[in-house]
């Protein structure tokens, strides 16, 4: 809502009441048919929808701006009003069918996003295509239509109305206010169109090096205020089921002496999922209280770690919500070879160097817990002499631990069966019996001692193979405010010093692999966006350099998206500030294209290319403002945190769920700033560039041979 508003205020502000209601007439339409479209695939309304809308709200009004905007010149031309919508709706089609396809395409490789990223962020680009197509129809159909029937000049100001004549066909001088000083400026820098674009070039080149340089790195998905959190108690030895309990207990009334909590869930015993921890002993689930009334998790959960820290003999691990996908913790290294005696002493070393680095904790491995297994080793040849048998041998010693299953019965106050098992007394259930266990057999009765031998062994937890490899983790995760990226690359450069066996393979899984997987993606969408933009633009253009200048454009946008992750301090997040760049491309384009557009019918009415830039310039600034603003503003509410509650009359500053979406409105906001800059100055210099170039290879024809073409024709 506050989106809407925000749009609607500067539109009506713009364009006037009745231009900008029948602009704002987009916006209800084109939701209507984008969540008919969700309906109809069987897709709900969550949090990644909404924010598509709002990312959309700015963007499904542009086709509209263009439109009303250039039939509000034509009527202020003396057109009356259904003849102007009918022009506008004419002239503007190729223009705005481009540049919403070029938006289409930078968001349709979206939906080939693999994963379980892929399948979180899915909702983002079917939501869009579903609305922005949408806002094709209602700009070029619903909207002309309308206005044929009530539109009417946004503006009555006789000045305005002499402008906005000047600068289709009047003198540029008649233009005033900040249309005549942009106009100005930009003659002014028509003189020097090399210099502006070599400045350009080198910005791009020093911003991407500076942020590489002093930038805050890289992450996987953005942090928030999580709504729950867990405690994974571990402790080894060999614990019973009571002892284990009472230790959950004294960790869980340490726990309830914390504020900030709506619910607590305690459970002793080891974990359901086999990727947790061999030595976990219980978990306490943490449901945090309503954000606004409850400290910040990180205090809370600050305060429970030092009451717990004085327990001796348990570790606590504190484990936040995890924003995304699931992955794990976000550091993971898995040691696989085809030896498995070689692992528990690569793991030691590992560990050993993950205790030198700094600002990592928690952290464990999964190698098995100290203790024995006994083996039971039968001499077979040894049993044939007694008549005995495997089979028999098994059954007896499962007289002394778990029993033999004789049947089941149901009684009448239960619905399950319960199994009937026959064993010794329980004064008989221990190692020493294994000894002392005789056997039936042809030969009599015998003690298995005279062909069954036992020995401890290792114990051998859960047994995990990848690739037909035996496999073991060391995983950790990362203090508040380190960067998980930066950390796998201080061990990463560590690795090589380690003198690990050449025959063990090391991997890292978990949040750097999903970065990797992610970032790998998005560079291909990137460029498949790219190219099916590059097809559009020939097409629509007839023209190379055209569609170059455009697709030059889109590279160029990061530069504003540097520069705005470097004024607010943050890293850039592979998941949401790439996906940011992706859609930064499909908006960045439509300016240009409309300005291309015009520039080529103007440039082929005067035949003067510098004329012909600076009416394209003076026509275009104000629906480029325009559509601009919008779409900033639509985002601009994610971009502060700020939240309205308009039923409540509450202003929420920094909420959870604003906090997910800051990183990919930023990158969005900043960079389509800058990229207005590179349209409204950049894109007319290299118009200029081309004119120049062309004016100076026929000035060096004409030079090389005036002569000999007149010769021919004299003979």
């Amino acid at each position: 809502i506050s989106a809407v508003l925000l749009v609607m205020i500067v539109v009506v502000a713009a364009l006037g009441w009745r231009t900008g209601g029948l602009v704002g007439v987009a916006i209800p339409g084109s939701f209507l048919t984008g969540i008919l479209v969700l309906g109809a695939l069987g897709l709900t309304i969550n949090i990644v929808v909404l924010y598509s809308l709002i990312l959309a709200v700015g963007m499904l009004v542009d086709g509209a701006i263009v439109v009303t905007e250039y039939a509000d010149r034509k009527m202020c031309e003396g057109e009356p009003r259904g003849t102007a919508y009918a022009l506008a709706a004419k002239r503007m089609a190729w223009p705005i069918t481009a540049s919403t396809a070029t938006t289409l395409a930078a968001f349709m490789p979206l939906l080939f996003w693999p994963g379980v990223v892929g399948e979180f962020m899915m909702f983002l680009p079917v939501t869009l295509l579903a609305t922005l197509s949408a806002s094709l129809l209602m700009a070029l159909i619903f909207i002309p239509t309308l206005g044929a029937q009530i539109g009417r000049p946004g503006t009555a100001d006789p000045d305005a109305m002499r402008a906005l004549a000047a600068a289709e066909s009047g003198a540029l001088s008649d233009l005033g206010g900040a249309t005549g000083a942009y106009v100005r400026g930009l003659g002014f820098l028509l003189r020097h169109p090399a210099k502006v674009m070599t400045l350009a070039f080198a910005l791009l080149v020093g911003v991407q090096w500076f942020y590489a340089a002093h930038g805050n790195g890289i992450e996987f998905f953005p942090d928030a205020e999580p709504d729950f959190a867990k405690l994974q108690v571990r402790a080894r030895g060999n614990l019973s089921v009571l002892e284990k309990d009472r230790i959950m207990r004294e960790v869980e009334r340490r726990v309830l002496e914390v504020s900030g909590f709506d619910s607590v869930y305690t459970r002793t015993g080891a974990p359901e999922t086999s990727e947790e921890a061999a030595d976990i002993i219980g978990t306490i689930s943490l449901e945090l209280a309503d954000w606004r009334t409850r400290r910040t998790a990180r205090e809370i959960m600050a305060e429970v770690k030092d009451r717990t820290a004085e327990l001796a003999g348990i570790y606590v691990d504190v484990r936040k919500q995890e924003q995304g996908p699931p992955v794990g913790k976000p550091i993971q290294i898995e040691l696989g070879s085809r030896y498995p005696d070689l692992l528990p002493a690569a793991v030691e070393t590992i560990l050993a160097g993950l205790a030198g680095v700094d600002g990592l904790l928690n952290i464990e491995d999964s190698r098995p817990l100290p203790g024995i297994d006994w083996e039971i080793r039968v001499d077979r040849a040894q049993a044939a002499k007694f008549g005995a048998d495997v089979n028999g041998i098994g059954h007896a010693v499962r007289l002394v631990t778990t029993g033999i299953k004789l049947g089941e019965y149901r009684p009448e106050s239960s619905d399950d069966e319960v199994e009937i098992r026959v064993r010794y007394p329980s004064a008989y259930r221990n190692i020493e019996q294994l000894d002392h266990i005789r056997l039936k057999t042809n030969e009599g009765i015998v003690p298995i001692s005279n062909f069954v031998s036992r020995a401890p062994r290792p114990r051998v937890g859960t047994i995990r193979r990848v690739d037909g490899n035996r496999v073991m983790t060391v995983k950790a995760d990362v203090a508040e405010d380190v960067l998980a990226d930066d950390k796998v690359h201080e061990i990463q450069a560590w690795l090589p010093s380690a003198n690990l066996d050449p025959r063990i393979d090391v991997a890292f899984k978990g949040e750097d692999e999903e970065q990797k997987k992610a970032e790998a993606f998005l560079l291909k969408a990137f460029a498949v966006a790219l190219c099916i933009m590059a097809i559009i633009l020939v097409t629509q253009f007839n023209s190379f350099y055209s569609a170059f200048l455009i697709l030059a454009a889109v590279v160029m946008s990061t530069i504003g998206v540097m520069i705005g992750l470097l004024v607010i301090d943050q890293p850039f997040g592979i998941v949401m500030s790439g996906v940011g760049v992706i859609a930064l491309a499909g908006i960045v384009v439509n300016n240009n294209i409309v300005l291309i557009d015009t520039f080529d019918r103007l440039v082929e009415r005067t035949g003067n290319v510098r004329e012909a830039i600076l009416r394209t310039g003076a026509q275009r600034m104000r629906p480029v403002l325009l559509t601009t603003v919008t779409t900033i503003l639509g985002l601009m509410p994610m971009v502060l945190g700020v939240n309205i509650n308009f039923v409540t009359r509450e202003v929420l500053v920094g909420a959870p769920s604003s906090q997910w979406w800051h990183q990919l409105s930023t990158a969005i906001v900043f960079g389509l700033g800058f990229a207005t800059l590179l349209t409204l100055v950049v894109t007319p210099s290299a118009l200029m560039v081309r004119a120049n170039l062309g004016a100076w290879r026929r000035r060096r024809k004409q030079t090389r041979s005036p002569l000999g073409e007149g010769a021919g024709v004299g003979e």
